[in-house]
């Protein structure tokens, strides 16, 4: 009887984390600008709109869509970032980890 609960909870786990992981990316949630680790990177929903006496090497032409951390294309409205699991940001974001994408 043991043996068969811990068998099902097993089988629940691995299925609930698989259905995790085949979310499409349009039901993640949008980064917040108040979630912790986006306001110590300076994340900005604009990037017209980034603190340029505390980012004094921001440009302009810096936003989410041309980072090599973004995970969508150019053109893409919002698309996942490797700094934020689970969360979008919009293509026209920043934040002070921006790097230029190659």
């Amino acid at each position: 009887m043991i043996a068969n609960r811990r068998v099902f909870m097993m089988t629940v786990a691995a299925t609930g984390a698989g259905a995790v992981l085949l979310q499409p990316a349009h039901a993640q949630a949008t980064l917040d600008v108040k979630d912790p680790q986006a306001v110590a990177l300076g994340y900005v929903v604009d990037t017209a709109k980034a603190d340029a006496k505390k980012y004094p090497k921001h440009s302009a032409d810096q936003t989410c869509s041309n980072c090599a951390l973004y995970q969508g294309k150019a053109g893409d409205a919002a698309a996942p970032c490797t700094l934020f699991a689970g969360k979008l940001v919009p293509g026209k974001a920043w934040c002070s980890a921006w790097v230029k994408k190659a």
